[in-house]
Order: structure tokens, then C-alpha cells, then sequence
């Protein structure tokens, strides 16, 4: 239905091939895409590198946001090797444990600033790097979840650090859209993912969504990359500064 044949683009976020992230990378890879993957650091290179190899990646590049520098050199790379940029998928978020797991009026000003900055305006800083490489046009997502919406319990901290990301979403959306880029929010039902592991209680959230959502199913990180690779490709070019569900409708429950 449709190609990204030819299409350049940069996945930020695979851990494991439970990630989100690798989902999206596998979808668009599949739609013929050419990736750039990141892993976090040393340690989390031998369980990415692999992955990333798997689908022909043409660069593996490390990246930690929270270390000044390493975007602007991944960028670079990205600028020597392709000249240009067509997607960026931004699937990375954090919060201290002790924040993340207690209350938000009791989160320390520390914990709260540092969940903002990786799980937001790293998201910022990528799309800044980004736009200059997008001079014919691009496609820039990231990853929220309904806990940006409604309360959900034990999502705590991360609640307002995705609503913040889903608004600066639409901010994004309208700064770039006289480039011809768009940015949008994927929202992405409860998954067993390395990151959703943090949350209390996060088994009982998954049964209660299964038990709720109308096809009383989960999503899948299939259906996720399945969603990225359309908004990624040229038949989404007016979709954008939107927040749309993959969740099997459980957003639409009371």
C-alpha cells in the first residue's frame, strides 16, 4: 500500500526486540526504508548492535541524550554519510525510580527536571538537528502514552513528562510544518517493554486494559511500527501535531 523505498531514517530508542522502537525500525525497514539505530552506551551495545545489523542497518551510532555532544555527532555522521534526513522516531523516556514510583506533589525538583529533559527536550534537540537535513520535507514522531490524558495509577511522574511531550508535539508541528515536516505523537497501549518494567504494578495494568478495551487485546509493537511506517511515508504528509492511539480502543473507555 505503500513504500519508503529510498526514505533515510533514524530510530532512537531500540533496547531489545521487546522495544517499541525495534517494532518501528523492523516496519520501516520492511517498507524499504534505510536505518541509522542508536543504542544508549557500551553496555547496551551488544544486545543492539545485533538487531541492528539484522535488518542491514547502514549506521549504528551510540547516543545518550543527557551527554552534550553525542547528538550533534550522530547528526554529523548522519549529514556525511546520507546528506539528508527523512524520518525521526524519538521512542526514549526516563525518571529516577524513587520519582517515578512515588507520589508527584513528592518528586524532587532533580528527578522531575531530568525526566523532562531525556523523555522531552531531547525530542526537541533531535528535531532541531533534524530540520536542517529535512530540506525536502520529513516526518519527526515520538512516543506518549493515555497516562499523558487521564490518571492512570502508579504512571505517577511520567503522566505530566508525557503531556508535556504531547503538547510540545503540537508546538513542533507548527514550528516545521512551513518545511514541509511533520510531527506527531504515537500513543501506544500498555507493553511489556524493558521501560514499562519501572512502573508499579504494571501486570495489573495490562490485565485491567485487556479486561476494558474493547477488543480486550493488548497492541503490539507490530501494530505500533505498522502506524510509524505510514506516518513516515508520503501518503501522511498533511497528518501532523496530532496524538493518535494504537491501543486497541482502550482510550476510549470510561
Amino acid at each position: 500500500m505503500f513504500s519508503l523505498s529510498g526514505k533515510k531514517a533514524l530510530v532512537v530508542g531500540v533496547a531489545n526486540d521487546q522495544s517499541i522502537a525495534w517494532g518501528i525500525a523492523r516496519a520501516m525497514r520492511n517498507a524499504g526504508a534505510d536505518l541509522a539505530i542508536t543504542y544508549l552506551n557500551a553496555k547496551a551495545e551488544p544486545h543492539v548492535r545485533p538487531l541492528a545489523e539484522a535488518l542491514g542497518a547502514t549506521l549504528i551510532e551510540p547516543l545518550d541524550v543527557s551527554v552534550a555532544g553525542e547528538d550533534r555527532a550522530l547528526f554529523d555522521r548522519i549529514g556525511r554519510e546520507w546528506g539528508r534526513l527523512d524520518v525521526l522516531v524519538h521512542s526514549i523516556a526516563f525518571a529516577p525510580r524513587q520519582d517515578l514510583q512515588g507520589r508527584v506533589v513528592d518528586s524532587s525538583a532533580e528527578g522531575f527536571t531530568l525526566a523532562m529533559d531525556i523523555s522531552v527536550h531531547s525530542f526537541v534537540r533531535l528535531a532541531r538537528l533534524a530540520e536542517p537535513l529535512m530540506s525536502a520535507g520529513g516526518a519527526c514522531m515520538a512516543m506518549s502514552y493515555y497516562g499523558a490524558e487521564k490518571v492512570i495509577s502508579n504512571y505517577n511522574l511520567m503522566g505530566p513528562v508525557k503531556a508535556a511531550l504531547e503538547a510540545t508535539v503540537r508546538e513542533l508541528a507548527s514550528d516545521l510544518g512551513t518545511h514541509d515536516i511533520s510531527v506527531n505523537a504515537l500513543s501506544p497501549g500498555p507493553m511489556a517493554t524493558r521501560a514499562a518494567s519501572g512502573i508499579a504494578k504494571f501486570d495489573e495494568l495490562m490485565n485491567r486494559t485487556i479486561e476494558n478495551t474493547p477488543m480486550h487485546r493488548l497492541a503490539t509493537i507490530e501494530d505500533v511500527g505498522a502506524l510509524a511506517a505510514f506516518l513516515a511515508c508520503d501518503l501522511a504528509r498533511n497528518i501532523t501535531g496530532n496524538v493518535i492511539h494504537v491501543d486497541a480502543g482502550a482510550h476510549i473507555m470510561g
